[in-house]
């Protein structure tokens, strides 16, 4: 059997990359850091209910500036999955699946994943 004359499967390096594909792929890294989320929140109620000094212990670390910065990345995580869950779901429904749609879709996506994360960190913030 010759298998050198069979057409080889387009590499990543083939395509041009495009905004829908780039947020494909964030959809699902995403995804994953929403998973390592779950094991800090679990680590967190479990500190609460573990008492006093670990859930200060907790606390010092989520409140030391890598904690915040992981935190804050678990909270764009969030919200980019959602929007894009969103995204996704219209498509599902079949509207906004033309190329400039999807790609003007996906500039709303990242626009209110900005606005929603710092949003929701300002009040946080100053209120709490």
């Amino acid at each position: 059997m010759d298998n050198d004359k069979r057409p080889l499967s387009p590499h990543i390096q083939v395509y041009r990359w495009q905004l829908t594909m780039l947020l494909s792929i964030m959809h699902r890294a995403s995804g994953i850091a929403l998973v390592a989320g779950l094991f800090i929140l679990v680590y967190w109620l479990n500190a609460l209910a573990s008492g006093p000094e670990s859930f200060a212990q907790a606390q010092s670390i989520f409140g030391s500036f890598l904690g915040m910065l992981v935190m804050f990345g678990f909270t764009a995580a969030l919200y980019f999955h959602l929007c894009n869950g969103i995204r996704h779901l219209i498509w599902d429904a079949g509207h906004g699946i033309g190329k400039q749609q999807a790609f003007n879709s996906g500039r709303t996506v990242l626009i209110a994943t900005g606005v929603l994360t710092l949003t929701s960190w300002l009040v946080g913030l100053i209120f709490f």
